[in-house]
């Protein structure tokens, strides 16, 4: 029998999303024996290097070194990652060879719950939140509202947010696909559309990294045509402007049919600017289209 072994970091939230594609490598294919491997990535470690970052609320990369150190040495097949957390140009030994159907691309908004699990209302104090593209549509959403990071997995900000003594946070924002793939989606009091806060590129999508010339031909349990198209046009977008956590850019496409639609958020701090535009074209040219869209947001229109 062969044997696969993928590879995940070992926070709750990856490798439950990792699982997730072993039992639908699985059914498809029951003649491979699966195993995982968890690896402890140097963002689960030490944060020091958030603090190091130009832009405290965060820098891609430190959650993914180890894992692609891991495939370099051939000691696992292929890394499952949340495809918003890889950096937008890749290493071409490292391809991204599978990615899955979209789960909830939407963000979504927590409110503390008391010791009895009630929600606590909103009492005006600082939005958690660890990411520039967030802080500056919350800053929309929610006029004259701190907005501080907060660093740590799911269960981590959630005790943060709890915490009845240091009382920090009032709301804390989240990505909904991450909480719904824990069992946590009694934890959201809201949802943002993708119209109030458009999401990360690729948020709500696995991405599965392999090593090139390869045979992944079993990841066709999981891969999505319609998840790769939106993908393209969506990092394409983000990495045409030099998008990654530190960078407040955001983009969302949909496929209908033969066409994509995208959407964009661009926002130049130090000019004062923000900017959003859409986009429609043929799904062909879905990386065409995310370049377009990054020169009209780029140069005002």
């Amino acid at each position: 029998m062969r044997r696969v072994r993928v590879g995940s970091r070992k926070s709750p939230l990856a490798v439950a999303q990792t699982r997730l594609v072993m039992e639908a490598v699985r059914a498809r294919h029951p003649d491979l024996e699966i195993e995982l491997v968890t690896i402890q990535t140097t963002g689960d470690v030490n944060m020091k290097p958030f603090s190091e970052a130009s832009d405290p609320f965060g820098i891609k990369g430190l959650f993914t070194q180890e894992l692609e150190e891991a495939l370099l040495r051939g000691e696992i097949d292929f890394a499952v990652h949340s495809l918003k957390d890889l950096p937008m140009r890749q290493d071409e030994r490292l391809p991204l060879v599978a990615l899955s159907c979209r789960g909830d691309p939407r963000d979504a908004l927590l409110l503390p719950r008391d010791p009895e699990g009630r929600a606590v209302p909103d009492g005006g104090g600082a939005i958690g939140c660890s990411s520039a593209r967030r802080r500056l549509q919350l800053a929309e959403l929610f006029p004259g509202r701190a907005v501080e990071p907060v660093r740590g997995n799911i269960q981590t900000r959630l005790r943060k947010l709890d915490d009845r003594e240091e009382k920090r946070f009032s709301m804390l924002v989240l990505a909904a696909a991450g909480l719904r793939r824990l069992g946590l989606d009694g934890r959201i009091d809201r949802v943002f559309s993708t119209e109030e806060m458009i999401p990360a590129a690729g948020q709500g999508i696995l991405a599965c990294q392999g090593r090139a010339g390869e045979d992944y031909d079993y990841l066709d349990a999981v891969r999505d045509r319609d998840a790769e198209d939106c993908a393209r046009a969506e990092r394409s977008f983000a990495a045409a402007l030099g998008g990654g956590c530190a960078l407040p850019v955001a983009a969302y496409a949909v496929v209908e049919g033969e066409a994509l639609n995208l959407t964009g958020f661009y926002a130049n701090e130090a000019a004062g600017s923000r900017r959003r535009g859409t986009l429609s074209g043929p799904r062909s040219d879905a990386e065409g289209l995310g370049r377009a869209l990054a020169d009209r947001l780029r140069e005002g229109g």
